[in-house]
């Protein structure tokens, strides 16, 4: 399926558009509460140490 680049750079940059307007309409509490949720799972992930048992199948 060929897609024309003029329509695909065109839909992207709309998408953009709308991303970045959605992002604009939330207020400051709602941006620190999603950053600070961000934050805590970095670190929460950074924190993790994976560990592997293998299965013992008797």
């Amino acid at each position: 399926m060929y897609i024309h680049k003029e329509h695909t750079s065109r839909s992207f940059s709309e998408s953009e558009i709308a991303l970045l307007r959605a992002g604009l309409s939330r207020t400051y509490k709602e941006r620190f509460e999603m950053t600070t949720r961000l934050y805590k799972i970095q670190q929460t992930l950074k924190k993790a140490k994976i560990t592997h048992k293998p299965y013992n199948h008797r």
